[in-house]
């Protein structure tokens, strides 16, 4: 009788014998990597620089902007005063950086992600790009709808609001474009509820029970963070509170989803004999 081939063995994992500098290291490169992603962004937004400027940035302070009539909202033209020396130098730069960051933001993602992934699941290619375009995804939702949705209540909510007629709302540009970025770019961290969910349910800190349990804190919360988002108005507050409640219930799913996975491959790498 012939001999009962050996059984293949699992491949070990690199990452699990990296010590704590090769960590380092690896998170270095990573950075660098993504932040080259960045740059290339940037050196795209500097390229396209005039529309940018004119059209994107500036577009929501002119009552003909597009998603004014798209969500019948009467506005009219935000008048902007630059108060300080370099304050047109820092908000052209800034715009610049921001929207790089923006466009180079799968990039970045994804190198963040390969550092990350080792620790949540199977380090293979395949499901470490799906995965940094689910966070791509959310991200650039959440971004476009802090721009589209969000900015265009809240813009003219402010320039219409007046205690008196003999004060006239003349913004500053610098305050004006800190205002347009962190409502952009706090929907996008907002959106990422999802991916925190099913980050969290990889490694078993938290499952679809647990946020059935505190669905309705969740929902208090989700108002709280409309509120400190948005300007003292019932609708911008609706705008953001319902999506984001409609996130969390998403979010029960993608627990549930990764729960299942999690445990299939708890069975999987209990059913390999140990050497």
């Amino acid at each position: 009788m012939g001999k009962t081939p050996p059984k293949a063995k699992k491949p070990k994992d690199r990452t699990a014998q990296m010590s704590f500098l090769e960590h380092l290291e690896e998170l270095r490169w990573r950075i660098i990597k993504g932040l080259a992603g960045v740059g290339i962004g940037v050196i795209v937004a500097f390229y396209f620089s005039d529309f940018l400027i004119d059209e994107v940035m500036l577009g929501p302070t002119q009552s003909d902007f597009f998603m004014y009539e798209l969500l019948r909202v009467d506005a009219i033209d935000l008048t902007l005063q630059s108060r300080r020396l370099p304050g047109q130098f820092f908000t052209y730069w800034g715009t610049l950086f921001v929207m790089g960051f923006i466009i180079g933001s799968p990039i970045f993602i994804y190198q963040m992600w390969c550092f990350i992934a080792p620790a949540l699941e199977s380090t293979e290619k395949v499901k470490t790009y799906i995965s940094a375009v689910f966070i791509s995804f959310f991200f650039l939702l959440g971004v476009s709808f802090g721009y589209l949705i969000l900015t265009p209540f809240a813009m003219q909510f402010f320039t219409q609001f007046e205690i008196s007629q003999v004060i006239r709302n003349d913004f500053d540009i610098n305050e004006y474009f800190s205002s347009l970025t962190m409502w952009t770019i706090s929907c996008g961290i907002v959106f990422q509820i999802p991916v925190i969910s099913y980050s969290l349910s990889r490694i078993g800190l938290m499952t679809p029970e647990f946020l059935r349990k505190y669905r309705r804190h969740a929902i208090v919360l989700c108002l709280l963070i409309s509120a400190f988002l948005t300007p003292p108005d019932p609708v911008s507050q609706i705008l953001i509170g319902v999506p984001l409640v409609v996130l969390y219930e998403f979010s029960i799913f993608i627990s549930k989803v990764a729960v299942r996975v999690r445990e299939k491959d708890l069975k999987k790498s209990l059913s390999i004999p140990e050497d």
